[in-house]
């Protein structure tokens, strides 16, 4: 079972992972005008927090997180269309995590952003032996998440703290530097940085697994979205300030260029490692929740009865290995560019998955909420609350662009036949 912390750095550990410490170079491209986008996406989460902490104690230990309150509010139909969407953002946050991994690791073994094979071969590894380890156990998951998520926020931290002092005001004038307006520059880029933010989720998701989940979840979603929150700004800042937007582009491992700037090359190996670590532990996570969300699905017949089978130390394995081959599929499939350009392509088309579900939440709780209450002062608040995660998450989807939506849509289209086999399946059985 998942304590208060071990659940809050399950939050914690999946957010802070790849995002942060690739997004810099992504922003790059777009100049100080990004700030104003992470500033508006970490609105965004927020409104996310909150709502997900809301349902947690409207539904306590309900296991599935989004899943089961568009089920519970929508119905099946609805339901299935955000499970379905979620699983999708899931393994294809975990091929893009894969890449991130790579990335670093290639400041250390220069032949991994050289050799494709090599990079392939090196995403995989991670992909499986994570996969691997996590059929062992909830709890030896749980602790390994606490533990990288200690040691990623130590050098994080200690870079967006000190590089804060020696910021370059130059790099942000002009504060636009994309061929976009202001405004597109805005909503693209809170779009990109959102991916940071997914994970927001975590702790709803195991919540059979949770002590005392009515008051741990809300705790854990809460606060691990304002600690992300807190180490994105800061050191988005910091690194935006101490390298050229030219430079910074250019980066596989912003985070370790700027270590170098400020401390020389020792301090750049160290915070290679540790963004490595933090990789490896968000990628962990997220491999956990890739057999809890569709064993939960398959539990309401909604999913194919494998998702459900777990072996003897309680795990749906069989989801855990299902999820890691289509995250092997669409690594080798993508790998022709640069790895950069295959992190950016794989966390637009997660974003894209993850805010339809985040969309059929909002309504959901709309239509859960007491309406003999309806224009007291607590609920015109729960209203607004949804109201604006709704609205948040359309102009977040507009902003990841025509082939993001298009390849996201498309996901979740595939889906439409499973659950018509599935209901099909439940008619013959009647």
């Amino acid at each position: 079972m998942l304590g208060r912390w071990t659940a809050t750095s399950l939050v914690v550990g999946n957010m802070v992972g790849a995002g942060v410490f690739m997004m810099p170079a992504l922003l790059a491209v777009y100049g100080g005008i990004s700030i104003l986008g992470w500033l508006l996406s970490t609105l965004g989460a927020v409104l996310v927090a909150i709502l997900f902490s809301r349902f947690s104690k409207l539904m306590p230990g309900i296991q599935g997180g989004p899943y089961a309150f568009t089920r519970k509010g929508l119905g099946e139909f609805p339901g299935f269309l955000v499970a379905w969407g979620y699983w999708i953002s899931v393994w294809t946050t975990n091929a893009a995590l894969a890449v991130a991994f790579v990335s670093y690791l290639s400041v250390i073994f220069p032949v991994l952003g050289s050799e494709m094979y090599y990079s392939i071969g090196s995403a995989l590894a991670v992909i499986w032996g994570l996969s691997w380890f996590n059929t062992l156990g909830v709890g030896k998951v749980g602790k390994m998440s606490l533990i990288t998520t200690v040691l990623k926020l130590l050098p994080i931290v200690a870079i967006g703290a000190t590089g804060i002092f020696y910021i370059n005001v130059d790099h942000f004038i002009p504060l636009n530097l994309s061929q976009e307006s202001n405004w597109t520059a805005i909503i693209a880029t809170s779009t990109l940085t959102f991916f940071s933010y997914l994970g927001i989720e975590s702790a709803t998701i195991p919540a059979e697994n949770i002590k005392d989940p009515e008051t741990n979840i809300p705790f854990a979603t809460k606060w691990g979205t304002l600690i992300a929150a807190f180490v994105y700004i800061l050191s988005s800042i910091s690194i935006l300030g101490l390298i050229s937007p030219e430079t910074l582009s250019m980066s596989g491992a912003p985070f370790s260029d700027a270590a170098e700037l400020l401390w020389g090359s020792g301090a750049k190996i160290f915070v290679t490692l540790a963004a490595i670590i933090s990789v490896f532990g968000a990628l962990n996570g997220w491999i956990l929740i890739q057999g809890q969300m569709p064993e939960a699905i398959a539990r309401d017949n909604l999913f194919p009865t494998l998702f459900k089978k777990k072996n003897k130390r309680g795990i749906p394995a069989m989801g855990i290995f299902i999820s890691s081959v289509l995250a092997s599929i669409l690594i080798v499939m993508n790998y022709s560019g640069s790895l950069m350009e295959v992190f950016k392509f794989m966390i637009l088309v997660s974003t894209v998955s993850v805010l339809i579900p985040y969309i059929f939440c909002a309504i959901s709780y709309m239509i859960l909420m007491p309406k003999k209450t309806y224009g007291k002062l607590k609920n015109f608040g729960i209203l607004a609350l949804a109201s604006s995660t709704l609205i948040f998450s359309l102009i977040a989807l507009i902003g990841s662009g025509f082939d993001s939506v298009f390849w996201g849509l498309l996901f979740l289209m595939i889906g439409l036949p499973v659950y018509a086999i599935m209901e099909k399946s439940k008619i013959s059985k009647t």
